[in-house]
């Protein structure tokens, strides 16, 4: 058979195999009818609030006034990329934006982990229930909240200071020294969202058979060789999912912490870029920078994302 004859073969086999994928998924839409209109909700959410806002990203590209619409702005390009970069403020926001975030995913990122393989480790189920209870509670509270009580625990008459002052020190002002707020993020965000986050890996911990545990009490495996043996490497294919879901985040530190707890006198530090969108954008309204310094963050975003699956995807290879 000639090589024409053979192209033309698997070109007639792949036209009439079009018609049967179709056939087929007709039918699939009919016959699964009902779970494709359950979809339509969250597909028409994802439409109107996070495909439909993109067309914003082009004020980004404009010298963009309120009153004359994306239509009537002036295209300049990428000036107003130029001018962030160009711009001091914008240069140290996003320094401390990668730092306070690279602080957050080395300390907090594996204390989940540390938390969810110690709580599987309980066999007294009530007191098993009341750590998990007592550890949720504080992700349900709103960091405004929080920043009350961190103002209090830290102030100069709190107990934190009231104990330094008792061991003879002076007071530390922690809210108007730099040396100690990115500290307070990290720590109180740990301690804020640590049990929350723990609760997919003990559920991944759940579905563990049973029978490798006891195959090990068999050998001789101590509780900890267990958990170090059988139990962490049962979730390590969450822990990698996790962690890409991390780093598609890695420039959202926390806006809401942050904005609750800084003052000015702690910018140099703590000024991230979402707070400086906020003071450029609304307080400043020049929404052009603030829209081009969003899409910095979300291209950033993409390529952390990219960059991390790749690596992991390495890693599991081997």
């Amino acid at each position: 058979m000639s090589e024409n004859s053979g192209s033309q073969t698997v070109r007639l086999v792949r036209s009439a195999r079009q018609p049967l994928a179709l056939t087929r998924l007709l039918k699939n839409l009919v016959r699964y009818k009902y779970f494709y209109m359950m979809l339509i909700p969250g597909l028409l959410y994802i439409a109107i609030f996070h495909y439909a806002p993109m067309f914003g990203l082009v004020i980004a590209f404009q010298d963009y006034q309120i009153f004359n619409g994306v239509w009537g702005s002036k295209f300049v390009g990428f000036d107003n990329f130029m001018y962030l970069f160009q711009a001091p403020q914008f240069i140290t926001a996003m320094k401390n934006t990668f730092i306070i975030s690279a602080y957050k995913i080395i300390l907090g990122f594996p204390v989940p982990i540390l938390l969810a393989l110690l709580i599987n480790e309980v066999r007294i189920l009530i007191f098993k229930r009341s750590i998990q209870t007592i550890l949720y509670l504080p992700h349900f509270l709103s960091w405004i909240v929080m920043s009350g009580l961190m103002f209090n625990f830290l102030s100069d008459q709190g107990p934190v200071n009231k104990l330094i002052k008792m061991m003879g020190e002076k007071a530390i002002y922690f809210f108007s020294d730099e040396v100690y707020f990115r500290s307070i993020l990290v720590i109180s965000d740990i301690w804020k969202e640590m049990g929350w986050n723990a609760i997919i890996y003990l559920a991944a911990l759940t579905v563990v058979s049973q029978d490798l545990y006891e195959a090990a009490k068999m050998d001789g495996a101590t509780r900890f060789q267990c958990m170090m043996k059988i139990s962490l490497p049962s979730i390590m294919p969450i822990i990698m999912i996790m962690l890409l879901l991390r780093m598609g985040s890695v420039l959202n530190v926390g806006f809401e912490q942050v904005f609750n707890l800084y003052n000015p006198m702690l910018y140099g530090v703590g000024d991230i870029i979402d707070t400086y969108v906020y003071r450029i954008g609304v307080l400043e309204n020049k929404f052009h920078i603030s829209a081009a310094a969003g899409m910095f963050k979300s291209v950033i975003a993409c390529i952390m994302v990219v960059t991390t699956y790749y690596f992991l995807e390495k890693v599991e290879d081997k």
